[in-house]
């Protein structure tokens, strides 16, 4: 009788698997290694040095929002290829690509909410749709987002974490950033707060349109925030930038950004900051009517 031939353990590197793969991650931080569990119960922010990664537009639902809920506006659009565009993959290719990667029909959700029972206008860029750029979908849900809560009367709280302009739409992106700030300025006519929170990154054509024009604009710590990144500037002006330069404490300091605030308090102070500024609108004397002599 013959033995049972002996199979040996494939040495196949296409078939070798990692113990533990999707289940530990080092900080970006401290180089601390922790359970992915244990980071997305804490909202990505590292337990041991406060590092703050980067949380999906779902986790800031969940930690912002009453009961995470998001009611939709606008989440039928999708972008076009208006330019037929393509770097070597068509750009219908890459949306697709994009949408199923980040399960969300473009680079930012918007929709009516609550925070502590206040109800606000809420967007929040999706920067696993390509970078969080912005096309001509994200401009006008931006757009929307601003002349829907003008009509409604609510405070706007925007988070932003983009990559910039998106070049696949050309011109076309960038025209988004003056549609998108003519929208704020006749929001501003109602005289509700906007709330503009700055993620990492907020960068490039976010950053140079609505992104700095918060009421109040909140960073959280260690966010990449500007427009160009550091080392392009640097090869620009041929000049070594100060240290620190596009980071929160940096922007604090020379006036762009108004508050540092750490993830675990940012619905706390958010909220604080809506009660604040709505009441003292609720409690502005009336203008008085303009009559023509008769």
């Amino acid at each position: 009788m013959a033995w049972p031939e002996k199979t040996l353990p494939s040495t196949d590197a296409s078939e070798k698997k990692t113990i533990g793969a999707g289940v530990f991650r080092r900080c970006d931080g401290c180089g601390t290694t922790l359970t992915a569990g244990e980071l997305a119960a804490n909202f990505e922010v590292c337990a041991s040095c406060g590092h703050h990664h980067r949380l999906d537009a779902d986790g800031w639902r969940r930690l912002l929002l009453d009961d995470g809920a998001l009611d939709p506006w606008d989440d039928h659009l999708s972008p076009s290829d208006p330019l037929q565009f393509s770097d070597g993959r068509p750009y219908r290719e890459r949306v697709a690509g994009a949408q199923k990667k980040s399960r969300s029909h473009e680079a930012i959700e918007t929709g009516r909410a609550a925070m502590n029972g206040q109800a606000i206008a809420y967007g929040a860029f999706v920067f696993s749709f390509m970078g969080g750029s912005m096309g001509s979908v994200v401009g006008e849900k931006v757009t929307r987002l601003f002349e829907r809560a003008a009509k409604d009367r609510l405070p706007v709280v925007l988070l932003q974490a983009s990559g910039g302009a998106r070049m696949q739409e050309g011109i076309l992106s960038l025209m988004q950033m003056a549609k998108s700030v003519s929208a704020l300025e006749r929001f501003r006519k109602v005289h509700m707060p906007f709330l503009s929170v700055l993620l990492n990154p907020t960068t490039g054509g976010v950053a140079a349109s609505f992104a700095f024009l918060g009421d109040v604009n909140i960073a959280e710590p260690g966010a990449l925030i500007g427009f160009a990144g550091p080392r392009v500037i640097e090869s620009t002006i041929r000049q070594t930038l100060p240290p620190g330069f596009q980071r929160p404490e940096f922007l604090v300091e020379h006036g762009m950004v108004d508050l540092i605030v750490p993830r675990s308090e940012m619905k706390n102070r958010i909220c604080t900051l809506l009660k604040h500024l709505t009441h003292a609108e609720a409690t502005r004397p009336a203008r008085p009517s303009r009559r023509t002599a008769s």
